[in-house]
């Protein structure tokens, strides 16, 4: 099933699976896809036992997207495939590469987070750099 989704579906999942429980309100700004392009696609997600749609407890107007066990299902394998396909490739690279590789793995995941939008401005805005 994992080879069959498409990037925002994987995207979207990957951002309930790092956040928890999100706002249809802020997949459409994380994903970066439009109001109706999220509910098709939530709608599909829903549809698949991908994510839950819940109504937020202190909004009634908003709705609450979460991921399912299968959801997370769907994002282990596609780490662990990743996992597969870069730990030969890492196995290559010398020590000092393999090291430089380390010492920035903190900023990687500064910048994911940022894009993201946690502790940040998020995409589009002006978290780094401070620009």
């Amino acid at each position: 099933m994992l080879e069959k989704l498409p990037f925002t579906t994987l995207s979207v999942l990957d951002t309930l699976a790092a956040g928890g429980t999100v706002r249809m309100t802020e997949l459409t700004r994380t994903e970066q896809v439009s109001q109706p392009g999220i509910t098709q696609l939530v709608s599909r997600l829903e549809r698949d036992g991908l994510v839950e749609r819940r109504p937020d407890p202190d909004d009634g107007r908003a709705v609450l997207v979460h991921i399912t066990e299968a959801g997370r299902g769907i994002v282990r394998s596609r780490r662990e495939d990743r996992m597969r396909h870069l730990a030969p490739l890492v196995g290559q690279l010398t020590g000092e590469q393999r090291r430089a590789l380390a010492q920035a793995l903190p900023v990687l995941a500064r910048l994911a987070e940022l894009g993201r939008g946690v502790g940040g401005r998020g995409v589009g805005g002006r978290g780094v750099g401070g620009r």
